[in-house]
Parts: C-alpha cells; sequence; structure tokens
C-alpha cells in the first residue's frame, strides 16, 4: 500500500480528533501540515510543517506521546517525525493579503526539528531554530513601564490548573519572547473573577522584570475610550494616536466595551494594525468570546483572531483549595483541616470572591488575635457570603454529621488511624460522599487524607456488604442518611 503525507496525516488527524478536547485539537492539530512521507530502513520518516518554535516546544511537552503513537498506529510501522518551521502556516485564514507577509515575520525562521526515536514517547529533538527580534528595540533602552500594572499580579501568584493551562502557557510563552510568537494579538476570555486581568498584567511585569526595555502599556478599553473622547474634544487626535504608536506593548482590559462606540473602535483598529504590523505585542481581555460580543466591526473582530484566543473556566475544586491555601499562607494565617474545602465548595465560579472570603476570615481572626482559623468559626464568619446555604450536601459537611453520629473527631476520619470504630465511620463518611455528591472517587480520596480512589472504591463496597448482613449496621446507615436528608437537599 503506498501513503501519502496528506493520507497519512489526515488519518492521524481523525484519530486525534476524537482522544483531544475540541479546543486543544483545533490549536494545537489543525496548523499542521503534511509536508512529506519517505520509507526509511526501519519504517518511514514523515515532515510536518509548524508555524514556530514555541509551537513546536509546546509539542514536545505536552503531547509528544500521543502524537508519535498516532503516527505509529497509522503507519503500521516505526516513524521517525520531523518538523520544519514554516512562517506561512502562521497566516491565519481572515489575514487580508497585503499583510501576510508582515504577520508571517512573527514566526521564527524555517529550521528542521527531528524526534529522538530512543523509545516510546521519546522527546522532540531539533537543531537551530532562529526567530526574529524586531530590530527597532534597543538592547540598552530605558524601560517604560505602565504605571498601571499591578506588581501583585505575576505568574508565581497565579494558580494553574486545568480550566485556564492553555492559557497560563501561552501567556508565559509571549512574556519571555513579546512579539516575536505567533500569539499576537493574544485574547484571553472568561467570565467575571477568574483572573483574566491577572494573567494579562503578569505578561508585563514579567516582560519587564526580564529586561524588555521597551514602552509596555496598560489601560482598560474604557479609559481608552475616555481618553480618545478627550483628545477629539481637545482637537488632539494626533497626539493621542502618536501615544499609542510608540508603545511597544499593549495590554488592554475588557475590550467588550468597545461595543457600539463606531469611532473608537475605528481609532483602535488603526493603532491595532500599526502595532501589529511593527511586532508589538498585543494582549487583550474579553468577558465573553469575540463571536459573542454584539456592537463591534467585523474587521476588528477579525483580527482578534489572528493570533490565539483563549479561555478561562471556573476552576475546579482542587485549584480553588490551593488558592485559598497559597492566599493564605501569603497572608500569615493557618486553615484548619476541612475550611479551604468548606469555603471552595461553596464558591465555585469566581475567585475574586473565593479571596475575599478568605480576606474577610484574615480579618476576623486577627480581631480575635487568633492566626489558625478553625471550620466552626469559618461557619460562623462567611455565613452571609457564602454562595451555597445548606442546600446541598458537600463532603465536608458529610463528614462532620458521621464524627457526630459516632462520636468521634472529625478530623480522625482523615488520619491513618485503623481503629475499628473510626475505620468504621470513615467507610461510611465515604459511602454517602459518593452516594449523595458528585465528586468523584478521586476527589472524595484526597478529602479523607490524600487516599486513593481506589480506598473509596474498597470503602463503598464494604458499607454495602455490610448492610446486607448486620442489621445494626443498616439501622445506624438509615438514621445517619435521615440526618443527613432531613437537613439538606441531596445533589
Amino acid at each position: 500500500m503506498h501513503l501519502t503525507a496528506e493520507e497519512t496525516w489526515n488519518s492521524c488527524l481523525t484519530r486525534l480528533a476524537d482522544e483531544l478536547a475540541p479546543q486543544v485539537f483545533k490549536t494545537w492539530f489543525e496548523p499542521i501540515k503534511p509536508m512529506s512521507l519517505q520509507r526509511s530502513d526501519d519504517g518511514f520518516r514523515l515532515r510536518l510543517g509548524v508555524p514556530s518554535r514555541f509551537f513546536y516546544e509546546w509539542l514536545e511537552s505536552r503531547f509528544n506521546t500521543i502524537l508519535t503513537s498516532t503516527v505509529d498506529r497509522v503507519t503500521g510501522t516505526n516513524t521517525e517525525i520531523s518538523f520544519l518551521i514554516d512562517s506561512d502556516l502562521a497566516e491565519p485564514d481572515s489575514l487580508p493579503k497585503e499583510s501576510k507577509s508582515l504577520h508571517a515575520a512573527q514566526s521564527s525562521s524555517p529550521a528542521a526539528l527531528t524526534t529522538d526515536r530512543r523509545g516510546p514517547g521519546a522527546p522532540f529533538t531539533y537543531s537551530t531554530p532562529s526567530h526574529v527580534i524586531p530590530a527597532d528595540r534597543p538592547a540598552t533602552a530605558p524601560a517604560r513601564q505602565s504605571p498601571d500594572l499591578n506588581r501583585l499580579y505575576t505568574f508565581d501568584r497565579f494558580i494553574e490548573g486545568d480550566s485556564n493551562r492553555l492559557a497560563r502557557s501561552a501567556a508565559l510563552a509571549i512574556a519571555e519572547r513579546p512579539g516575536e510568537t505567533s500569539f499576537n494579538p493574544f485574547l484571553v476570555y472568561g467570565g467575571v473573577g477568574l483572573g483574566k486581568t491577572h494573567l494579562i498584567q503578569a505578561i508585563g511585569n514579567y516582560a519587564v522584570a526580564r529586561g524588555f526595555n521597551r514602552p509596555v502599556l496598560y489601560l482598560s478599553s474604557e479609559r481608552f475610550t475616555a481618553a480618545f473622547v478627550q483628545a477629539i474634544q481637545q482637537n488632539r487626535i494626533a497626539d493621542f494616536a502618536r501615544k499609542f504608536r510608540q508603545v511597544r506593548m499593549l495590554i488592554m482590559d475588557d475590550v467588550q466595551f468597545f461595543s457600539g462606540k463606531e469611532k473608537t473602535q475605528e481609532e483602535f483598529f488603526h493603532i491595532f494594525n500599526d502595532l501589529h504590523q511593527n511586532h508589538c505585542q498585543i494582549v487583550m481581555s474579553c468577558d465573553r468570546a469575540p463571536k459573542d460580543i454584539v456592537g463591534i466591526e467585523e474587521r476588528l473582530l477579525s483580527r482578534f483572531h489572528w493570533g490565539l484566543v483563549a479561555d478561562i473556566q471556573p476552576p475546579d475544586l482542587e485549584t480553588r483549595i490551593a488558592i485559598l491555601r497559597r492566599k493564605a499562607q501569603a497572608e500569615g494565617v493557618t486553615l484548619e483541616t476541612g475550611v479551604a474545602e468548606f469555603v471552595a465548595e461553596r464558591i465555585k465560579t469566581n475567585i475574586r470572591k473565593l479571596e475575599g472570603a478568605l480576606i474577610r476570615l484574615t480579618a476576623h481572626a486577627s480581631l480575635h488575635k487568633n492566626p489558625h482559623i478553625a471550620l466552626p468559626f469559618a461557619r460562623e464568619v462567611l455565613d452571609d457570603l457564602l454562595d451555597e446555604k445548606p442546600t446541598r450536601l458537600d463532603i465536608e459537611e458529610i463528614k462532620r454529621q458521621v464524627a457526630l453520629y459516632y462520636n468521634v473527631a472529625v478530623d480522625l476520619l482523615s488520619a491513618k488511624t485503623r481503629r475499628r470504630e473510626i475505620v468504621q465511620a470513615r467507610h461510611l463518611a465515604m459511602y454517602f460522599c459518593k452516594q449523595l455528591t458528585e465528586q468523584p472517587l478521586k476527589t472524595i480520596g484526597l478529602r479523607f487524607g490524600g487516599r486513593d480512589h481506589s480506598t473509596v472504591i474498597h470503602a463503598c463496597k464494604a458499607v454495602e456488604d455490610r448492610f446486607d448482613t448486620d442489621t445494626a449496621f443498616r439501622k445506624e446507615m438509615e438514621e445517619v442518611r435521615a440526618k443527613l436528608e432531613s437537613q439538606y437537599v441531596p445533589r
């Protein structure tokens, strides 16, 4: 059977599309182009074109195993994968023909990249690819940082999770090489309080800290509009435009507020074009996907898609807990067992509100001159702030009710002890967590002292087996369940 590069790669794409999240597939695999497929002594050599060095490095760090195994399955034999950085691949479909050469200059110049097939999932290796550095960046120019950048908004303080990993990784790559990646412009969108402003300001702070010695400007779209209106009133539009064209990194927050402002959009459109053509980094945030913004001209929306558009979703439970613990550590307070979990389970969609809850706890703890925040204290202080009053069961509440029923300390349910009465209470609590919440087994195990999901499965089986044979235990189970369901509505 004779295989072509196109047929081979199309078959790979079909398989990858079934195994990867749609956004991951669209961002990291659709742009790859098959270049050639040749036979070798021990199989095939497949050459693929990628837009940039960063694109290749991301494939190496995240998708090495799935890519190499998929190609081997399609070809039916060992296949050596090599890459060519091709600037033509960085051209978005919406890019006007007259601007393609300017846009292509952002990508690395062609260079051969080859996989090292020393074993399954071996890392990619590459020869020395070059990259474009804007000619107008002097090595010793004084740094001019936007005074509005919040120095506390750094990558170190931004907790990474599944909900924001793509956005954070791309932001860090941009901060390391402003204007030199194919992620220009970079637009991050998501709901209120999810960390968009933190992330885009972290780009500016990181770049300046690493010696990006060109003007960096951060502002909101509302301030841009207000400044533009003032320029019109004072007949100083030329001065206004000149100020922005001197910037080498423009960070624009909340671009959805350009909606309906036709003159402001037109001015930003021209500034955007000039900055982009001069390889200046453009970073933006928005509270929704660009396609969902009403009242912005199509030509401006199309430019938002020239680089990378990444979303930030509400963080998962583990990420919310990590955020609270990191913030508490920074504030010098200790959250006793279950406090971070208790707060994180009730505030699910807004990181700003999550941190606000901790600030309130810290303030009250300070007034009581107690740096240790206990669960009963947290329940009392945050009663009016939490999204979910006692209308749904959560893991911590189930643990508390079971511990109360058996008259044991709730902390012992997460301890290593094998005392019979503790093990029985722990098993029953795990069982009800599985039955009455929607938390995955991994999360349930984590909340019982970092135990494995298999421990939860074993606990549930032990409870079910005993339920069938032990009448007294069956009565205890029914009493605990009645207590839980009398006060809380199961999920």
